[in-house]
């Protein structure tokens, strides 16, 4: 059990960029990040576990984000690149101890920050 805190949305134009960290209270094994769109369920972005050995993507994101972590800070970042309005969405960072794409597998959440892409 850990605290998550994300930072980093805003609002920027379609093509441009942002980058999203999370800063968890201690040790993390797999952190992930997720979104949420209005009206929409709650979507896998991508993971990352302790040593970068299992990096996996959404394949709507594959190419453009990039996850990475900061281990001493106790940290993960979303990098994201090229961003189009459908990526549109709050976005949640989570910790688990499986490898895994779904929402349910993790067991600590951050409150969320909004990142909006305008046409």
């Amino acid at each position: 059990q850990v605290q998550l805190v994300e930072s980093g949305g805003g609002l920027v134009q379609a093509g441009g960029s942002l980058r999203l960290s999370c800063a968890a209270s201690g040790r993390t094994y797999i952190m992930g990040w997720f979104r949420q769109a209005p009206e929409k369920e709650r979507e896998f972005v991508a993971r990352i576990n302790w040593n970068d050995a299992f990096i996996y993507y959404a394949s709507s994101v594959k190419g453009r984000f990039t996850i990475s972590r900061d281990n001493a800070k106790n940290t993960v970042f979303l990098q994201m690149n090229s961003l189009k309005p459908e990526d549109t969405a709050v976005y949640y960072c989570a910790a688990g101890a499986i490898l895994s794409a779904v929402s349910k597998d993790y067991n600590s959440w951050g409150q969320g920050t909004q990142v909006t892409v305008s046409s």
